[in-house]
């Protein structure tokens, strides 16, 4: 089951679109044109973005490694 993080690759400020567009397998830059959409049609878009980059967990590249293994 894929998971939605903020991106790490595929950021401006904080990838919050670069997450949500590889989520969907859309484009970083098709995510980011929408909440400019959003913005200039009410403002929502900044409030969205603020609380989504709050919300959303950035991606841990080490997530699933045991770096604490033992090597014996």
């Amino acid at each position: 089951m894929k998971e939605l993080y903020k991106s790490n690759t595929d950021k401006m400020i904080f990838g919050v679109c670069g997450g949500i567009g590889e989520f969907f397998g859309v484009s970083g830059t098709a995510i980011r044109l929408l909440f400019v959409i959003f913005t200039l049609a009410g403002g929502s878009g900044i409030l969205i973005y603020i609380i989504a980059a709050i919300l959303m967990p950035s991606n841990n590249v080490y997530k699933d490694k045991n770096i604490y293994r033992n090597r014996d």
